[in-house]
């Protein structure tokens, strides 16, 4: 799973996933839109703690891939769209986070010549709506021409669709608040609309300003599939180039109990829909990614093919369960573990072993 990380300029954009990924964002020369990428643990106390029982050779952590790509400059994009490259690339993801400055500095003045949070998110989600207009004029000029010669059924259902997603874009409505049946969902995925596109905010905000995190946020309108968040991207540089050793001092000065950037990961996996089950054993233990109501047997096939193609049980048993029993044995002896079919919809926190034969 991808997430975009992109933002109008000076916003710390850069500076974000730098320390997400721990790599340097170094810019491409040519004048072409900066893509760099980086995968990023997520962060799981439940396997740091399974790990501390199972003593395995190897922990793996899940993973989200982050790209950060630039080209969201607000006069460009709307005097004549976005550059197309930019377009491509969003278009592949599965979320979005949009980096917001909330912050003053005197040596790199915003762009507006003020900061101005909502003004600045109202400027952003405008150009994923005219861009998504742009998108779906083109194609109802292109069907209705189309169903001149040919009245093909699938053209009307489409262009019938498109006409409503217009409407719905004119009135300033991002399409992810829209509802689609089933059907419809097949035919708008394919033109990745951005303004479908679940949606993270992350507002810069300045060092001072941490404690009042809460109070930044609640002048911030919530809206269906869009989360928001509150950081200091340079005090979350800081904190990761530091030992661990050092690092509860630092927080202790600076009066937060974490860093804010966990918060950000967890955030984007519970956008995109995701929970993590679990194999563990004293070879690995391996936190594995997976859609909320996935099914055991489509579960077991993130761990190799074969398990899927061979399913027959899945010995289970929650996080929770194992923790308040302590091991396998004792989970099996209270009837905490449990044998579970092919229909199972696994749960974030499952422990999983399956049996299969192929």
């Amino acid at each position: 799973m991808e997430v975009g990380i992109v933002g109008l300029p000076v916003s710390g954009k850069t500076t974000l996933f730098s320390t997400l990924s721990g790599q340097a964002a170094v810019g491409q020369a040519g004048g072409k839109v900066d893509v760099h990428r980086g995968v990023v643990k997520v962060p799981d106390e439940r396997l740091d703690r399974l790990s501390e029982i199972f003593r395995p050779k190897k922990t793996t952590h899940a993973a989200i891939e982050y790209i950060e790509v630039g080209g969201m400059e607000r006069e460009a994009a709307s005097a004549k769209g976005f550059d197309p490259q930019f377009l491509h690339t969003l278009k592949n993801t599965a979320a979005l986070c949009v980096m917001i400055r909330a912050f003053e500095n005197e040596f790199h003045p915003h762009p507006s010549g003020n900061v101005d949070v909502n003004r600045d998110i109202r400027t952003v989600e405008t150009e994923f709506l005219l861009s998504d207009l742009s998108i779906v004029e083109n194609r109802i000029e292109r069907l209705e021409k189309q169903i001149l010669k040919s009245k093909e059924e699938v053209s009307v259902r489409e262009l019938d669709l498109l006409k409503r997603c217009r409407e719905f874009l004119e009135s300033e409505k991002a399409l992810r608040e829209m509802q689609f049946s089933e059907e419809e969902e097949l035919m708008v995925r394919g033109f990745q609309f951005l303004s479908a596109k679940p949606l993270i905010f992350v507002i810069n905000i300045d060092e001072k300003e941490i404690k009042r995190e809460a109070e930044i946020l609640s002048r911030i309108p919530e809206k269906p599939h869009v989360k928001v968040i509150a950081l200091c991207a340079k005090v979350e540089q800081e904190i990761s180039q530091l030992a661990e050793a050092d690092r509860a001092m630092f927080l202790e000065d600076l009066g937060i109990a974490e860093p804010a950037l966990p918060k950000l990961i967890h955030s984007s996996y519970d956008l995109l829909g995701l929970i993590s089950f679990f194999t563990v054993g004293e070879t690995e233990c391996h936190a594995w990614t997976i859609k909320q109501g996935t099914h055991a047997q489509k579960a077991a096939g993130e761990i190799h093919t074969d398990l899927e193609r061979g399913f027959i049980r899945a010995e289970v048993v929650h996080y929770d369960e194992f923790m308040k029993w302590g091991s396998m044995a004792k989970c099996r002896e209270h009837g905490a573990l449990r044998l579970e079919g092919k229909q199972y919809p696994v749960k974030d926190g499952d422990i999983m072993t399956i049996r299969f034969n192929v």
